[in-house]
């Protein structure tokens, strides 16, 4: 029972980055969710438009931050 468990683990792990391995490290798995975010809030026109409404900017100006941010951290 416990074998089937560790490799459907090892499957899944091996299938999508985010969700890390057991050696992986609090400071990847952040960046993981972080960089993982980042891309859904550009991706999805409705959340980018909230935004844009929330912080006062134009959508390209929000996508441009967003796109910024982890290179450069918040300014």
């Amino acid at each position: 029972m416990t074998d089937n468990i560790h490799s459907q683990l090892e499957h899944l792990q091996s299938k999508y980055i985010g969700t890390g391995y057991a050696d992986t490290r609090k400071w990847e798995w952040l960046v993981n969710q972080h960089r993982d975010s980042y891309c859904s809030y550009m991706g999805h026109f409705d959340l980018l438009n909230y935004f844009s409404v929330a912080e006062k900017e134009s959508k390209a100006r929000v996508r441009f931050n967003l796109i910024l941010w982890p290179t450069f951290g918040k300014t």
